[in-house]
């Protein structure tokens, strides 16, 4: 008769992994929250290591590396789910030829993922802080440059616009990112802690910044003196 055995080393391998993974969560989850406080800038990694509960002081170094490597894993936590929610827009309105359907593939993933996390949420707020600074920014812009759904979707709102300058469109690009995100970042700040309250401000949200950025695209050209 056969006895299955445990590996004791295998057993201790699997519950330290386990621990890496929940003290990075924690690390990842308080530099969020303190990030969109004080400023990415404003808050170090012992400030985080500390406020995470680690009692040694370089675990956000040893977890992560340096504070721009803390920085985009914050942003890849939160590039999956929103690229999930792109592409489940895509196979709704890839073949489409209405702005409107590609500015809400633009809103709703951003709103939807935002309404999906338990409130208080943290990350719109974060996003804003990394509008603020020129580094910040383009490292974000780095992470987010190789995201597939995301550029199909800014092809399909480009083919939109046939008669919008090409420096026109991705000036109004930027402005429609500046706007979603820091809306969104006000949002964020008086969100109810009830769930579905919370869910209902997202909804109305996204339908109003549908709204706002159609008629940003829309919005006649001044020509340049």
């Amino acid at each position: 008769m056969s006895r299955t055995t445990t590996d004791p080393q295998r057993l201790g391998r699997a519950t330290r992994s386990e621990q890496v993974e929940h003290t990075r969560a924690r690390i990842l989850a308080t530099a969020e929250r303190l990030f969109a406080e004080h400023g990415v800038n404003s808050v170090s990694n012992r400030q985080i290591s500390e406020a995470a509960g680690q009692g040694n002081n370089t675990a956000v170094g040893y977890h992560f590396g340096t504070k721009a490597d803390l920085v985009r894993a914050i942003i890849r936590r939160h590039a999956g789910p929103t690229e999930r929610l792109s592409e489940e827009l895509l196979r709704r309105y890839g073949d489409s030829d209405d702005l409107r359907d590609w500015v809400t593939c633009i809103v709703r993933p951003f709103t939807g993922h935002l309404a999906a996390l338990d409130p208080p949420t943290w990350y719109a707020r974060f996003a804003a802080q990394l509008l603020t600074e020129p580094r910040l920014r383009e490292l974000a812009s780095a992470e987010m440059h190789d995201a597939p759904a995301l550029q199909t979707v800014y092809a399909g709102l480009n083919r939109c616009l046939p008669d919008l300058p090409p420096d026109v469109r991705t000036a109004r690009a930027e402005m429609a990112h500046t706007l979603l995100v820091h809306l969104c970042a006000q949002r964020e700040r008086i969100l109810p802690a009830d769930p579905a309250a919370a869910a209902e401000v997202w909804s109305a949200t996204a339908a109003g910044l549908i709204d706002a950025i159609e008629g940003l695209f829309r919005a006649p050209v001044t020509p340049a003196p």
